[in-house]
């Protein structure tokens, strides 16, 4: 099965966190990382009384379900340090979120897919359309669709730091 999670953090260490991160899921016997984007700054969504963040996207392989994969990626955010306190939208030195999972659409207790607010991040639409210009949000359109709406400063203020 094809899945697509992003990828982000806005500590110091958090690009090289996004590196670990794609190490360990790379390393799972489950999951192979196909393809990654290159890494983002970006300013913060939500609460943006922090620094700014960096974000990335990668395409994985999994012979997991989705609940499972939801599960791995939680505990690689604990094995890198990930701590889920203070607000919501804060800061944090990783995060890593499940967006697509085939052409699934699901909205559970657990999970919701496609991702519900992915069409509406550029710090996600960005780097998707850098890997997959064509993809396919399941129930939105495309990503470049849902880019071409946002607003085109939050859009320009997504910069590629290296790839």
């Amino acid at each position: 099965m094809k899945a697509w999670i992003g990828l982000g953090g806005n500590f110091a260490e958090s690009q090289s966190l996004i590196d670990e991160a794609l190490q360990l899921l790379d390393a799972h016997d489950r999951i192979a990382v196909l393809r990654r984007s290159g890494i983002y700054r970006t300013p913060p969504w939500g609460s943006t009384d922090q620094p700014d963040f960096f974000n990335a996207v990668a395409e994985l392989e999994t012979a997991l379900l989705a609940e499972e994969l939801l599960d791995v990626l939680l505990d690689t955010e604990r094995r890198l340090g990930r701590k889920r306190t203070g607000p919501k939208w804060g800061p944090r030195c990783i995060d890593l979120d499940l967006l697509t999972f085939q052409n699934l659409e699901l909205n559970s207790a657990k999970l919701e897919l496609p991702h519900p607010r992915m069409h509406l991040r550029a710090f996600v639409l960005v780097p998707l359309v850098e890997l997959e210009p064509g993809f396919e949000i399941p129930g939105i359109g495309t990503a470049q669709q849902a880019l071409a709406g946002l607003d085109r400063h939050e859009v320009d203020a997504v910069r590629l730091l290296n790839h």
